[in-house]
């Protein structure tokens, strides 16, 4: 391999250790996370003779609720108006760690590769 080569291969593998690093102080600065949604629910009640069982438009409500699923059974959480942000936030948290892993799954797979490429570089000298 050429000195141009693997100089240019040793800058790509220090710049794949900075994104890494700064990607994991990504994870580091996360706050609490959970998985699930929050909705707003019109109810109807039990009472056969309410307006709410002949016309959507009389449910009662919104109530709101955190769904998600446990063990492939779905949970649904009653939570108070003043609540519900707490786990709004906590499901956005959730969904940037996801976006962080894949993002650090992908430039784990291109760190690999030119890790690959440097040892195999220095197994053919």
């Amino acid at each position: 391999m050429k000195a141009t080569s693997k100089a240019r291969l040793a800058a790509l593998i220090l710049s794949d250790a900075q994104r890494f690093a700064s990607l994991k102080q990504e994870i580091v600065q996360l706050d609490y996370f959970c998985k699930g949604t929050v909705l707003k629910r019109m109810m109807k009640c039990g009472h056969k003779q309410c307006a709410c069982h002949r016309d959507p438009a009389k449910r009662h409500g919104p109530y709101l609720e955190c769904t998600y699923k446990v063990r492939n059974k779905t949970v649904n959480l009653k939570l108070y108006p003043e609540v519900a942000p707490l786990y709004r936030a906590a499901i956005l948290q959730y969904r940037k760690l996801k976006s962080l892993l894949g993002r650090l799954e992908r430039l784990s797979r291109t760190a690999l590769t030119h890790r690959a490429k440097q040892v195999q570089s220095k197994r053919r000298n």
